[in-house]
């Protein structure tokens, strides 16, 4: 496909498993619920149920850690079909709290891109999650200075970037998102009639999976996001 990023003057960037790593820590945090739960049922079971929770919470707790361990407790209970010990429940919390402590693990190159982009570009951090946990994992990233907004949506589909493009009065033909999600951060972008670029991250969320559908050939895919210093350096 032909690539023409002339235009280019606000380049946005995903910041979990685009800027630094987060989606490993919630695989290892569901290895550790399972074994916790083993007694009940078998991981595979677990794992399922689990999943099925939060898609059901999502709309009450929204995106990240902390919604996650309430997931975790709710399932918890139903799996046990509530006799699950509090010392287990306490468990669970504790999984949850050494996720928000994690250190903040720079993905290859990350410093490097924003460093030289920064200089030529308007550069802004587009995420979802919990705004705490967010503006934590900016703040420990050393990586504030580089962005000229930060913002932490709710969701990512078209109306949330459409809003805060507008807000922030950014033209289309002049906006570019960079991130690792199929679902959250390229196809609404392409749909808009904008550019995005995908970076992919080993590990996805089953619920940030786009179908091969979807994934229309419409955007560029680099294996590392210091690639794209060809494109806009």
């Amino acid at each position: 496909m032909d690539i023409d990023f002339g235009n280019i003057k606000v380049v946005g960037f995903d910041a979990d498993d685009t800027l630094w790593v987060n989606e490993t820590y919630f695989r290892e945090a569901e290895e550790r619920f399972a074994e916790l739960l083993e007694k009940f049922e078998t991981k595979n079971k677990i794992d399922q149920e689990l999943f099925k929770m939060e898609m059901k919470n999502l709309d009450t707790y929204g995106y990240g850690i902390k919604g996650f361990m309430l997931s975790m407790i709710e399932s918890a209970l139903e799996l046990s079909n509530y006799t699950i010990s509090q010392k287990t429940i306490s468990s669970i919390l504790t999984l949850g709290k050494e996720m928000i402590e994690k250190p903040v693990e720079l993905l290859p190159g990350v410093k490097e891109v924003l460093s030289l982009l920064s200089n030529k570009y308007r550069l802004i951090v587009l995420t979802k999650g919990d705004l705490l946990d967010q503006e934590r994992k900016l703040d420990k990233s050393g990586l504030s200075d580089y962005f000229h907004h930060v913002e932490v949506l709710s969701d990512k589909k078209e109306s949330n970037y459409r809003n805060l493009l507008d807000h922030l009065e950014i033209q289309l033909n002049e906006f570019l998102m960079i991130g690792n999600s199929l679902k959250s951060d390229v196809l609404p972008i392409i749909n808009m009639g904008a550019q995005a670029v995908h970076v992919p991250f080993h590990t996805t969320w089953a619920h940030e999976e786009a179908t091969p559908e979807e994934s229309v050939n419409k955007y560029l895919t680099l294996n590392e996001l210091s690639e794209i210093l060809k494109y806009l350096n």
